[in-house]
């Protein structure tokens, strides 16, 4: 029986530093991720790949306020569909291609994927996650005016916030898992999935709101019956203490030491490797057999056990 995983990639993965933000740079920073992802299905795995979008809607944000005085700015719902659209373009040709140069006859698909959450969840009450580029306080207000949460981002301006809810259900996981069973590489449920909730009627329509990335991948991963669940991030494995003298790489965690060191609250950032920790957590917690943190050019060597910080119950 073939073994079935998700890959979770960030979206600052595919812009290698401030010089390299260009379409085509992005384009080839995913070819190099996508070497390692090939790697895995010419293995053997089944794949589905869920991919960050953070920088990607900021830029389509400033794009939109830029041009704002000759067109209709794009509400935040439809930039996540834009970069679920363009980046899974460039991960399913650069996938696609590397697979034929492996002789691996497997097809690539990328899914527009919804993502419902809970419209009573707290995050709409606190809205907390920085979008969208920095504000001069007149102006912040002005778009405060307008119906924008806003708050000053650590003395650099004021930026647009929005709720960050949880993920409840990924509404193209029937589709996504009959894919994936057909031996296809699925990229979904991208950024995190496009927000949504249900109206009176059960009709579904798009929120402003930002899904994590990490969350939602543990949450397909379950969904679809994968058993392992990697999580690809800019380290080759988990640090305890990050970044003080004292700080000590991790091979393996089980998930009560895991949630210890969350609840210290020191050793993970909230904007780093915390929801990442947590979301490896929670997919063992609800059935999953295994997660694994680690970089891309570790893959390989994480899935023999010579890399990565595995996570497991």
């Amino acid at each position: 029986m073939a073994r079935t995983a998700v890959v979770a990639i960030g979206g600052n993965s595919l812009i290698r530093d401030p010089g390299h933000q260009t379409v085509h740079d992005q384009h080839l920073a995913a070819a190099e991720t996508c070497h390692h992802i090939a790697a895995m299905v010419r293995d053997g795995w089944n794949l589905a790949v869920v991919h960050g979008n953070g920088p990607q809607v900021g830029f389509i944000l400033r794009r939109s306020e830029l041009s704002s005085h000759e067109l209709h700015e794009v509400p935040l719902d439809v930039c996540v569909a834009d970069t679920q659209g363009a980046i899974g373009y460039a991960l399913q040709q650069n996938l696609q291609g590397d697979l034929r140069r492996l002789g691996v006859d497997r097809r690539v698909v990328t899914i527009v994927t919804q993502v419902e959450v809970d419209p009573s969840d707290p995050a709409f009450e606190q809205p907390s996650k920085p979008i969208g580029s920095h504000l001069t306080e007149e102006s912040a207000r002005l778009r405060e005016a307008e119906g924008w949460a806003v708050a000053e981002d650590a003395g650099r301006g004021w930026r647009r916030v929005v709720p960050s809810p949880l993920p409840r259900r990924i509404v193209e996981e029937d589709v996504i898992r009959q894919l994936v069973e057909s031996r296809h590489v699925v990229i979904a449920a991208g950024g995190g999935g496009i927000p949504v909730v249900p109206d009176e009627e059960g009709h579904l329509r798009g929120v402003a709101a930002v899904i994590d990335k990490d969350h939602a991948a543990a949450l397909l991963a379950r969904g679809i019956g994968a058993e392992l669940f990697v999580i690809s991030t800019s380290v080759d494995r988990v640090a305890l203490d990050f970044g003080r003298p004292t700080q000590r790489w991790v091979d393996a965690l089980s998930i009560e030491e895991a949630k210890g060191y969350l609840a210290e609250g020191s050793h993970f950032a909230e904007g780093s490797m915390a929801p990442k920790v947590r979301a490896a957590v929670w997919f063992v917690e609800h059935g999953g057999e295994r997660a694994l943190i680690t970089g891309p050019d570790a893959l390989e060597a994480a899935l023999e056990g010579r890399a990565g910080t595995l996570i497991e119950a």
